[in-house]
């Protein structure tokens, strides 16, 4: 379903095939439901690693890039020490029968 489904605007194409191809009284779609779930982290040599990166990329610096790194969505491995929450659904979509 693409990455975070809603951010590559990959749900109206869920969408689409569902009410294409999914037969409506024996159908089964999987997955039926889409939770996006968000928890506080602090991970500061992560995003020390992320930041300076940037200042040599091949013999070249791009520090520019290091101030719009964090303005998109992310997914990446976090360890579990660094979990400074519990998480939280902020989303739940039913994709079977929502239009």
């Amino acid at each position: 379903m693409g990455y975070y489904l809603l951010y590559e605007s990959m749900l109206d194409c869920v969408l689409w095939a569902r009410d294409k191809f999914l037969n409506k009284k024996t159908g089964k779609m999987l997955p039926d439901r889409a939770q996006i779930y968000v928890a506080a982290i602090e991970d500061s040599d992560y995003m020390h690693e992320k930041k300076t990166f940037w200042d040599n990329v091949y013999g070249i610096d791009m520090s520019c890039m290091a101030t719009s790194i964090f303005k998109d969505p992310m997914v990446d491995i976090v360890p579990a020490n660094a979990v400074m929450s519990d998480c939280c659904c902020v989303l739940d979509i039913d994709l079977v029968h929502m239009k």
